[in-house]
């Protein structure tokens, strides 16, 4: 992509409505723009950062045998009538009516729209299980919208719901979820702690989060300094000297950023919408029922909290809009000629550029851009690199610059992407 072509434009400062990090880096960097409270528009920048946790996802979802598909984010009343949920949302659904003066609620969550669906397709124990997931968006009419992307009223949202015969089938699939998001949280560069939580209105089992240290965080999470336990501090009492109750250790409390949840939904929405099957022998059961969600406005704004110093955004590998920034810096037909040249070999070989083809700008202000949109690996071409037959690689990461000969780049770059 060329950067005199992209759509975007820096910001010097953020907004003073802009408190956290991620919610300033993201404005600054020309990610996101706020159309009004609580509600953001994704630029080119941004949406090239959704889309790649986006296929993360999908690829971890798809790994462990789960269907996509696609849902109404427009759900009609009776079904959250016939859940309970229609007026004992919190926060509260986001209610319309049509020309015809019939109900709706915007969606805020699924349970009620894939229990009524896949009640017309299960009808025996032999078309168990299943796993179906969708990105969608989902609206919550939150009291108040805090952090940038942390809490908004809009979001696209992975959510996973699971379909099962028996506590056992449910249990083992569960865990591959579990491990799934693991491999998501490390995959975009965060540590992602399970923490035991609330169902709060979904379901009265225990459920699990996936939390994230952070000062900037909502929650309140105790971990294990021993063996990893970890639970929010709304399922237990905190006691003085409490004891992990797993190993004895050390707790330690900690703020945190929910990234994920986990339901045990049992048979509430089976029962409540219906959804029975038959088992071996010939009798009608409720399914037993789970869902996982992962909303990626927030798990980007996460990134960028954990990922950062006081020049920008530090992205890693696998969610960066591209993987390479190559800087050109000074204007002579040379280094236009070099840079260019250097530009489509890499595109040629399918790595995702971003060139800095600008005449307009300083060599200082390229590089104070750079840094601030955050790209993992930084080339420069100039007279002083051409004159040693070289380019100039640095890491986002790592203060440290190297001279590559330019006829061993693309193997140079190729290898430190991977």
């Amino acid at each position: 992509m060329l950067q005199s072509k992209l759509f975007y434009k820096t910001l010097k400062e953020a907004p003073k409505t802009a408190e956290v990090v991620s919610h300033k880096l993201l404005l600054r960097g020309g990610f996101i723009s706020q159309l009004s409270s609580g509600i953001y528009n994704f630029l080119p920048l941004g949406y090239k950062v959704q889309k790649k946790i986006e296929k993360i996802i999908r690829q971890e979802m798809d790994s462990i045998g789960c269907q996509e598909l696609l849902l109404s984010a427009l759900q009609p009343k009776k079904l959250w009538v016939a859940s309970g949920r229609w007026n004992e949302m919190d926060p509260p659904l986001f209610k319309i009516k049509n020309r015809h003066k019939k109900e709706f609620a915007l969606g805020s969550t699924h349970e009620e729209v894939i229990t009524d669906l896949v009640k017309s397709y299960i009808k025996s124990y032999k078309d168990l299980p299943v796993a179906l997931y969708q990105f969608q968006n989902k609206f919550r009419n939150e009291m108040r919208f805090t952090g940038g992307l942390l809490r908004t009223a809009e979001f696209i949202m992975k959510d996973l719901y699971s379909f099962h015969s028996n506590k056992e089938d449910f249990e083992d699939f569960f865990k591959k979820v579990v491990r799934a998001y693991e491999k998501i949280y490390k995959r975009c560069g965060l540590n992602g702690v399970k923490s035991e939580a609330s169902g709060g209105i979904f379901t009265k089992e225990k459920t699990y989060e996936f939390q994230v240290i952070s000062e900037v965080g909502e929650d309140k999470i105790v971990f294990c300094s021993k063996c990893g336990w970890a639970a929010n501090l709304e399922v237990i009492k905190l006691k003085k000297n409490l004891k992990c109750p797993q190993c004895g250790g050390k707790l330690i409390q900690k703020k945190s950023i929910e990234v994920g949840h986990t339901f045990r939904l049992g048979t509430k929405y089976s029962e409540s919408l219906g959804l029975y099957f038959i088992d071996k022998e010939m009798r009608k059961k409720p399914v037993i029922m789970g869902c996982y969600g992962i909303g990626l406005g927030r798990l980007m704004a996460t990134i960028v909290e954990i990922n950062n110093d006081k020049r920008g955004i530090i992205w890693p590998t696998e969610v960066a809009p591209f993987q390479i920034h190559l800087l050109r810096i000074e204007n002579s037909r040379k280094v236009i000629a070099a840079s260019d040249k250097l530009y489509n070999d890499l595109k040629a070989m399918g790595l995702e550029i971003l060139y800095d083809d600008r005449d307009d700008k300083s060599a200082g202000e390229k590089f104070a851009e750079a840094d601030l949109l955050g790209m993992p690996i930084r080339v420069v071409v100039s007279e002083k690199t051409l004159k040693l037959d070289s380019a100039e690689i640095k890491k986002r990461s790592e203060n440290k610059i190297k001279l590559v000969k330019r006829k061993n780049l693309p193997q140079f770059l190729s290898k430190i992407l991977n």
